[in-house]
């Protein structure tokens, strides 16, 4: 299943806040982003993690599993997107096993929703 046309996530966005991490945690290595494609699969990065997305989409919001790397570390979790009133998007990112953080993410400049 592809993307519903009406799917207002699509995109690539920069991970601003978190509320377990600081600004320089979430941009070590680049900076913070999640892109969500129109493809079933998107990408996040950041900190140390690199991690691919298998989405499923709603009009407003994404719902996601994911697998990649964190300091070599093998992880994996799910998660979703929601887009709020503001024009932002709130992500649960969730670790199996692990963590739970709430991020927040704006549309990065270059991308343009669908």
């Amino acid at each position: 299943m592809s993307a519903p046309a009406n799917c207002q996530l699509i995109g690539r966005w920069r991970i601003v806040e978190a509320d377990l991490w600081d600004r320089d945690h979430l941009d070590l290595v680049d900076p913070a982003t999640i892109t969500i494609g129109a493809d079933n699969h998107g990408e996040i990065a950041f900190g140390a993690l690199q991690a691919g997305l298998d989405l499923s989409y709603g009009p407003n919001m994404v719902f996601f599993t994911w697998a990649g790397f964190d300091e070599m570390d093998e992880v994996t979790g799910d998660g979703s997107a929601e887009l709020l009133d503001d024009g932002s998007i709130e992500i649960t990112f969730a670790y199996h096993n692990g963590d739970e953080a709430t991020l927040k993410a704006k549309r990065h400049p270059s991308s343009t929703a669908c």
